[in-house]
């Protein structure tokens, strides 16, 4: 089964107008418990600006002293988005992060509605998994061997020794 990046969005995306202050998009994050808002005009329905990360709070904000109460959430916000089609794969999905230097993607259907929001470390969870995966496959195969094939009688006489690595290029 194809893992598609769809599949990983688990949890709700919280977003923020665009016009809100970076003091509410802050306090937002903390009552919602997530490290990225997704930004939005006041259209109706409302289009995406962009992702508003607490990276950014941190980096734009408060690391080079600016007022916060002068900003909004759309001044900090980076646009456009990076977004992946739905059906876009693993591998698709980390290429377009690598491509943007981006550690969180959008994810839209064809038409353009948001399905949800991924994060690298989303995308490590899934890989790792698929590695794991992999693991289990080949301890399994290394088993079944065993236990499917006979082991041949050793030829007597004597068995090779070697010496500790490293030794051996010295005699």
């Amino acid at each position: 089964m194809t893992v598609t990046i769809a599949s990983l969005c688990e949890r709700e995306v919280v977003g923020i107008p665009a016009r809100a202050s970076v003091r509410e998009a802050a306090a937002l994050m903390c009552e919602e418990h997530v490290g990225s808002l997704v930004v939005v005009n006041g259209d109706e329905p409302p289009g995406v600006v962009g992702i508003l990360t607490d990276r950014d709070l941190a980096l734009d904000v408060l690391g080079r002293d600016q007022p916060a109460t002068q900003l909004r959430a759309g001044d900090l916000a980076k646009a456009p988005a990076v977004a992946v089609q739905a059906s876009a794969s693993l591998g698709e999905a980390v290429a377009a992060m690598e491509k943007a230097g981006v550690r969180r993607l959008l994810v839209v259907q064809e038409d353009g509605a948001v399905v949800g929001l991924v994060a690298a470390d989303d995308l490590l969870a899934a890989i790792s998994q698929e590695l794991a995966g992999l693991a289990r496959a080949l301890h399994g195969g290394i088993q079944r061997e065993k236990g499917e094939r006979k082991v041949l009688a050793r030829p007597a006489g004597v068995r090779p020794v070697f010496p500790a690595f490293g030794t051996a290029a010295m005699q």
